[in-house]
């Protein structure tokens, strides 16, 4: 695949995410799928996958994403990203909040004949348990 039709599919998993998606998984994700963020549990494949979408939905039921950077090469996608949202459901054990989040994220996407086969994300956590009211700011 090129490197624009990579962006592309990254794009569309953000879309997904965004719209609490999880039909789309079996389009936008290999069935090797796997996420590498220590913030978050493991998760892999296209259960896991239907997870992390539904896990920031659940969370987040106004989850919203923008792109701030992106940039390819090869089968590799990177992305500074910005996402917003209301704590307004349970998330990782924290019960909702009703506070809004807005939260910064860098990651690299591995692609691989069109699909995604490895998010490797880092988000500010710190900052989210800040705004969701977990840890005193």
């Amino acid at each position: 695949m090129s490197t624009d039709a990579n962006k592309e599919l990254v794009r569309r998993f953000y879309q997904a995410v965004d719209a609490g998606d999880t039909a789309a998984v079996p389009e936008l994700f290999d069935s090797a799928w796997r996420n590498v963020d220590p913030s978050l549990p493991p998760m892999e494949g296209l259960d896991g996958a239907r997870a992390l979408i539904g896990m920031l939905k659940a969370g987040f039921p106004d989850f919203s994403s923008r792109i701030e950077l992106i940039a390819a090469e090869d089968e590799r996608v990177a992305v500074r990203a910005c996402h917003t949202g209301t704590h307004q459901g349970d998330f990782m054990g924290v019960p909702p909040t009703g506070r809004p989040v807005t939260i910064h994220a860098t990651g690299i996407f591995t692609c691989k004949d069109g699909k995604l086969i490895q998010n490797q994300v880092v988000f500010d956590a710190f900052g989210l348990l800040q705004q969701i009211g977990v840890i005193p700011a």
